[in-house]
Formats: C-alpha cells, structure tokens, sequence
C-alpha cells in the first residue's frame, strides 16, 4: 500500500494546497529515532550546542519571509502575529544557548570524604546528564514557538538530547523548511543532520511514543491525544518521561470592589485577550467570574460593545471550525445560559467572537453546567455571574488544574487590604502562573516563567517555557569514590570549564 499523501491545506479556503511529504512508516520512524540517537555524541560538547542553537536562530531569521509567507498560507494567523512568534522563537534558542554556555542547569554538586559525619560521607560528585531521544510533538496554534524549533526543541537540544518531531499536521509544510534550516545549522557544526528528525502522520505519532529508543517526550494539544500518548508512555516495557500540556480554562475572579473601580478597562481587557489570535491561545481566559450588581453590569455592557466590534476570524482548520461551532452551541442550549454576544459561525470558513453568560450557582454542583468547565478552543468565554463570595468559592473549588489563575482586584485590595491576600491563596492551587489585574494572554520567555499546572493543565511539575524547561530532558548521577583520572571534566576538584557549583557546602561561581 502507498504511503499516504500529506498535504498543505488553506484554512480560508479550506482547500488543499500542495502535496509536502507522505505519512512515515514504521520503518522509517525508527530509522529517525535511530538516526537521532547516533548523533548524541555530537551534541557532548556544551560550546558546540550553544554555536548550533545560535546559528539554527541566525538562519531562521535569515529565512524569516519565506517561513512566514508559509506559516501564514497554513495556519492564516496572519504576518505581524507569526514574524513576532518566530522573533520570540529565535530568542528562546539564544536564551538556551546562554543557558548551555553558563552551565548552572547542570547543578553540580560536589562532597569530599568526611569521616567525623554522621554517618560518614564518602567521595560524592553529582551532576546531570542528558536522557536521550526526545520526542516532540507539534502543537497547531504556534508554528513556530510550539512545533519544529520550539520550546521543547531548544531545550531538547539544549540539554544534549537530540530530537525527532512529529509535525503538526495543520502546518505541515512550514514544518518541513523549519527543519531543513535547523539541520543546515547543524551541519554548520558538523553535527548529524539526523539530530533532528521530522517525522508525519497519526500512526507516526504512536510509533513515535513507542519506540524503545526514545527516552522522553513533549506534547502540546488537546486532552484527549495529549493523555493517549501519556498513557502509552507509562504503559511501554520502559516507561518514559512524558511532559504534556493538555487543555487550560485559565479562570479569572473579579471582585466587586475591582468592578466598582474600573467596570469598562476590565471589560475591554478581557474582550481583547479572549479573542487575541481568535481564541486559539491555550492560556485564553475560558471562564470569568464577574458579580452580580450594577457594577457587573457596567462590566459586561464594555465587554459586549469590545466583542460585537471584533471581526470574524479563520481558526485553524476545518475541524476546529466545526468543533467551536458545534460545541459553543451545546453550551448556549442549556436552560439559564444568555449570549450577549452570540458566538459562531461567521461564515463558511469563519467564526465570529461570542460570550455566554450564567448565573455561577448553575456551576457549583455537578450536573450538565459542567460542560461550562470544560475549554472551548475559539473566541468565546463564560461569564458566570456571583451573588457573593461563598457562590464564588464554590465554582473555583470545582475547577481541575489550569495553567493560569487570574484575580482582579481594587487598588486596597491589591495594597493587602481585604480579601486580596486571601483571594490569591485561593487560586495559587489552581494553576502554574497567578496573575494579579492583567491577562493570562502572553506567556513572556524569562529565566523566572512557569507555563504549566495541575492536571489536565500538564501532566507533570514542569514548565515548557523559560530557562528551567531544560530540566525535563536531564537526569542526576552520583559517582562515588571515583578517582579525578576517571571524573568527567564537570565533576573535577579543579573546575577546568569554571562552571558554577557548590563545593563541599559552599556556593561557587
């Protein structure tokens, strides 16, 4: 049987566009994991991973229109959106770089014998090492920053452990040039152009998790393929680390004294980052819990008029098309539940920006409102409506793991009067990132970001974005009693590549 086709398709259209590579076999998701794992020692030396990830950023910005000219007839997210994701996408590979060239992600640690201990200590010198193989795979809505040379890639990459991405397949011609400049940068370095593989299609993606070379693996989608993979994961003869971002309500409190305050900024900052990027961003505020009261009331009016003046947009494909307007219109059927502004299709290739309204007692106990809880992905929010504080509690104590939280408050209430502190405490379990009067929309590459949370948030402790998601691919090793002749040069009393550590209890950089 032939391979099947994989096709570049026109969300605007809804039409195909060009034949770009045919779904892999088995055969050849092995020959890439294969490939893939020969070329980890050519990763070893920390000066030749930084130069690659700096070189894989200098050819990427010099291939910035034809990339963007590609990811924009795939994805129709539109120049100005993706020439800033792909700048964002190129200073995350030289943000890891200069993590790679500092060297402290490598915590080493290092004890001399002490006999007069209790017990004694021996010689320990401790550090981490790379895993290997890391499978990545692709997530529809950021091309650039989420797919072939993303986050999860640098910091693969970074930490010494090559890749092989599964290509999303809403983007699946971008995916192909994005690797061939990274392996022309690699190749630069005269590293293995099997350092980065690229692999397509659904049963790619099963091998993929499968393969008993593959030592870990980063996934950002939906819940449902994000947990089958995990599940796969656990379930091999050698289970894997599987870092996976699966679904986010990402909900926001509005408190009373903040709606009195500053009703319409409030409403117009929330209609602005619901429908930024037509609500395809995985921290799009899904659930608002606004009061009742004159003050609400001012809040939701200045939401209406922003959302109503919102144009129709293209999601990214047919499907999700199909499944925003199918699924904001179960949500918009249940008894209680108004559209102020009614949320849709816009046209036979659009949706149009909507939000439904609620009274947050429908919410606080199970039943069929739970599908409230539930992320919607498009341009759409639910605002549920609070008599009191006790009503609001009780919605937040019902919401799974999100990747943001969100709280605005009065300016006492965010000078630490009242229940500011209290409110915060509140929402710190929900989520890997609270946020204090702005929107979760925008997730900043920084030494100190967290994007991750509880379940279904992530299905582990770690951050996909900022300096520490280099964690995920590395592992701790002690040796003990080695002589210096056999240590590897990291773990040597004399500290010949002046890496920071601590040294028998002392810090040292």
């Amino acid at each position: 049987m032939a391979a099947a086709p994989v096709w570049s398709v026109d969300p605007r259209t809804g039409k195909q566009r060009e034949q770009v590579a045919v779904e892999a076999t088995a055969q050849e998701v092995d020959a890439a994991v294969r490939a893939a794992h020969d070329a980890r020692g050519a990763l070893a030396d920390r000066t030749v991973r930084s130069a690659f990830l700096r070189t894989a950023a200098d050819r990427l910005e010099a291939a910035k229109d034809q990339l963007v000219e590609a990811a924009d007839a795939e994805t129709a997210l539109g120049p100005v959106r993706l020439t800033g994701e792909l700048a964002r996408t190129c200073y995350q590979l030289r943000a890891f770089a200069d993590i790679v060239d500092e060297g402290a992600f490598l915590d080493v640690v290092i004890n001399h014998p002490d006999a007069t201990a209790t017990p004694p200590i021996p010689d320990l010198r401790r550090y981490k090492v790379p895993l290997g193989v890391v499978a990545v795979y692709s997530a529809s809505n950021f091309p650039f920053a989420f797919s072939v040379a993303g986050g999860d890639t640098a910091s693969a990459l970074g930490a010494g452990c090559p890749v092989v991405v599964k290509a999303h397949p809403d983007h699946p011609g971008l995916s192909e040039l994005v690797a061939a400049v990274l392996r022309s940068a690699a190749a630069a370095h005269g590293i293995p152009a099997g350092v980065v593989g690229l692999v397509h299609g659904f049963e790619a993606g099963i091998e993929l998790i499968k393969h008993p070379q593959v030592a870990a693996a980063g996934f950002t989608g939906s819940v449902r393929g994000g947990r089958a993979l995990f599940d796969a994961a656990a379930a091999r003869p050698v289970p894997i680390p599987f870092h996976g971002e699966l679904g986010s309500l990402n909900p926001v409190l509005i408190t009373e004294a903040a709606a009195a305050e500053r009703a319409e900024a409030i409403g117009t900052g929330l209609a602005g980052s619901m429908t930024l990027g037509v609500g395809q961003f995985c921290v799009k505020p899904g659930l608002v819990l606004a009061p009742q009261g004159a003050a609400g009331d001012r809040l939701l009016k200045s939401l209406t008029e922003a959302v109503s003046d919102t144009e129709a947009g293209v999601l990214l494909d047919h499907r999700m098309r199909d499944n925003f307007v199918a699924g904001v219109a179960e949500r918009a059927e249940l008894p209680d539940v108004d559209s102020p502004v009614t949320p849709g299709a816009g046209g036979e290739h659009t949706v149009s920006a909507g939000f439904l309204t609620v009274p947050a007692e429908k919410l606080t106990s199970e039943g069929a409102y739970d599908l409230l809880l539930e992320e919607c992905f498009g341009p759409v929010t639910v605002v549920a409506r609070y008599e009191d504080e006790a009503e609001a509690k009780g919605v937040l104590s019902r919401l799974p793991g999100n990747l943001t939280a969100t709280v605005h408050l009065s300016s006492e209430e965010a000078a630490g009067e009242g229940r500011g502190p209290e409110l915060l405490a509140d929402l710190t379990p929900l989520a890997g990132r609270v946020l204090v009067n702005g929107w979760p929309t925008g997730v900043a590459v920084a030494p100190a970001q967290h994007h991750g949370g509880p379940y279904p948030a992530t299905t582990s402790t770690s951050t996909s974005v900022g300096g520490t998601a280099i964690e995920r691919w590395l592992r701790p090793v002690v040796y003990q009693g080695a002589p210096e002749a056999l240590l590897p040069a990291e773990l040597r009393d004399g500290n010949p590549l002046g890496l920071p550590r601590r040294f028998n209890g002392s810090l040292e950089r």
